[in-house]
């Protein structure tokens, strides 16, 4: 799932603010594709997804070079 759809669930945006301490408008706007996500808020919004956005769904094209440790998640 990614972070707009995440967020299009009735009351998952504010909970996701609350959670990450990050503001519910730049959430927003992240989650409109207004801003990229922080990298540095990736993993807490991982986290606080219970996984349901991972960091591999926010950064498709680079998270094996920021995060090479999720490449053992990687099936072989």
């Amino acid at each position: 799932m990614d972070l707009r759809d995440y967020c299009a669930i009735r009351g998952n945006q504010s909970d996701l603010a609350r959670k990450t301490g990050i503001s519910p408008s730049f959430i927003h706007q992240i989650a409109k594709g207004l801003k990229p996500v922080p990298i540095q808020s990736a993993a807490l919004i991982e986290k606080s997804t219970n996984g349901r956005v991972t960091r591999k769904e926010m950064f498709p094209d680079t998270w094996h070079l920021i995060w090479p440790e999720l490449a053992d998640d990687q099936p072989k």
